[in-house]
């Protein structure tokens, strides 16, 4: 099977702070690397590790070539990759605990459209799965494109807009997004993600782990792994990408969401985006299967 998955591509450029800068104040970086980002390419790479076969819709500038690259070595089909306009890219902020801070350019993912992703998804298959998170264009029309062609559709949230989830809502499977985003959706809706008539909604919660609402209502916790934490960009990513591969390989929703605790936990340990998203050979090596 495979996973089609319309999502950001980045450059994503780190500076490691002493902490978050407040309202006004100028600190000097210690530290500054550029590297592959943007929460669909780290989705992509995250599955394409998981070993599922991951086809990416999106786009770059000019200036991208570099990020197709990247993600053609990681095995994703990026054939589907357009280029117009600037390459997106992320400004992220790091201080000693690990917490960040992101300022987003989107770029050419803001110039996505459905003549651009249609020629892929009718070449899916039934049964494929449908990725896509709130940073590109086109979201809506490609789930509902997706639905209509038997595909099951999952949305990650982020960066959270309550209009862009009640959009896209009556067209999916399975929901995730972290506590804070929940709440937020809470307050503009007056509905908790679970009570949007979605088959799946996982609620992500930082080091305390997540909460997943079945078709039923009911919820199962499941707990984080305790690590030491170096910096926490990309983790949700990561985690996202692994639940996905694991569904499409045909695993439960328990088994997929315990294979993307452990791949978050090791992520969390290592600096950086995409480019250090662990596989399946580090997850066996720490944790097993």
């Amino acid at each position: 099977m495979t996973i089609y998955n319309l999502g950001s591509i980045n450059a994503d450029y780190f500076y490691r702070v002493p902490h978050l800068p407040a309202a006004g104040e100028t600190l000097a970086a210690t530290e500054m690397t550029k590297g592959l980002g943007g929460k669909g390419a780290n989705m992509s790479v995250a599955a394409a590790r998981a070993a599922a076969h991951v086809v990416h819709l999106g786009a770059v500038g000019k200036d991208g070539r570099w990020a197709v690259d990247k993600m053609l070595e990681y095995g994703i089909d990026t054939q589907a990759i357009h280029v117009t306009g600037t390459t997106g890219h992320a400004i992220i902020n790091v201080e000693e605990s690990g917490e960040n801070a992101i300022v987003l350019f989107p770029g050419a993912n803001a110039r996505v459209s459905t003549q651009m992703i249609a020629p892929s998804l009718t070449q899916a298959q039934v049964g494929d799965w449908f990725l896509t998170q709130n940073e590109t264009s086109a979201q809506v029309e490609g789930a509902k494109l997706a639905k209509e062609m038997g595909l099951s559709v999952a949305y990650a949230a982020a960066p959270f807009d309550a209009v862009s989830v009640s959009e896209i809502a009556p067209f999916v499977d399975l929901l995730v997004l972290n506590e804070i985003e929940a709440q937020q959706l809470k307050d503009a809706t007056g509905r908790f993600p679970h009570e949007m008539n979605i088959k799946d909604v996982i609620v992500t919660r930082g080091s305390e782990g997540c909460d997943w609402y079945n078709p039923r209502g009911e919820c199962k916790h499941f707990a984080a792994l305790k690590v030491d934490p170096i910096d926490t960009t990309g983790a949700g990513d990561t985690f996202t990408g692994y639940v996905l591969a694991c569904l499409d390989r045909g695993m439960s929703i328990e088994q997929s969401i315990s294979l993307g605790t452990k791949a978050a936990a090791i992520m969390v340990t290592r600096r950086g985006t995409a480019d250090v998203i662990p596989d399946l050979r580090d997850i066996q090596s720490l944790y097993g299967l």
